[in-house]
Parts: C-alpha cells; structure tokens; sequence
C-alpha cells in the first residue's frame, strides 16, 4: 500500500488543539514520561503550532514562539524514520525566516543533535538534564 504524501501545514491552536495534545500527549507524557504539567504551558497561546499530516492524520507536530524557539518537535513512533521531522522543520525554519526570526534556537534531547545538527543547527551549550533528559542547547543563523 503507497504511503500517502507527508505534507506540513500551519496549525491552529484553537481550532486543532485535540490533534496536537494526541501526539504531545503520546510522546512526551506517554513515552517519555514528561509531567503533564510541564508540557502543557501558557507559551502554546501565543505560538505558531505546525502539523506534520499523512494524508488527513496528524502525524506530526511542533511549535515555534515570537522569540524564534522551536518547541515540542514530536512524530509518532510508527512514523519515526521516514523524514517527517525533516519535513516538520523545514516548515517550521521557512515560517520562522518568513517572520524576520533569522536566528532560531530550541533545546535538543541530546541523542536528537545530529538531526538538528544536519539541518544547520550548533550546539550552544554543556549538556543539562530537562525533565530528567540530556538535553542541549542549539542555535541556527539564517
């Protein structure tokens, strides 16, 4: 059976919320066991959230703030290795350079570098434990 095309859209917050908190919810609270008080903040009202989509599923998603912090990368398990965080990113950098944000920062899980280091992001920082996870501090200059 062909994989339907992965696209990327713009997201409403609002409008497409259960949708986001299925997959947050999935990936972070479920499988890596972030306190839901923690992943949940008041930075999701005043984001631009994305979804990643297989067909119509929401597969994917992420969220980028005023400040040019990326957040809350997430693709599904069953989804994992087929460049939907590639795609997810991509969105997301274009969206951000497309709002004058040329220098873009997140916190990486360490064992995730590599994936933001190919897309053009450097490691900032030692590593710091975030919820209990190795985590690292990446910038990218436009």
């Amino acid at each position: 059976m062909p994989m339907n095309k992965i696209h990327v859209r713009v997201a409403d917050w609002l409008k497409d919320n259960a949708e986001i908190r299925r997959i947050r919810e999935a990936v972070f609270i479920a499988e890596q066991s972030v306190p839901p008080e923690l992943e949940w903040d008041a930075d999701d009202d005043g984001a631009v959230h994305f979804l990643a989509l297989e067909g119509d599923f929401p597969i994917g998603t992420a969220r980028l703030l005023p400040s040019g912090e990326i957040g809350r990368v997430s693709v599904l398990k069953d989804w994992r290795g087929l460049k939907v965080g590639d795609a997810l990113m991509d969105a997301v950098i274009d969206e951000a350079e497309k709002s004058g944000q040329t220098k873009q920062s997140l916190s990486a899980q360490v064992h995730a570098a590599p994936f933001y280091e190919r897309l053009g992001f450097k490691i900032v920082s030692d590593e710091f434990l975030e919820v209990g996870i190795p985590h690292v501090d990446m910038v990218r200059e436009g």
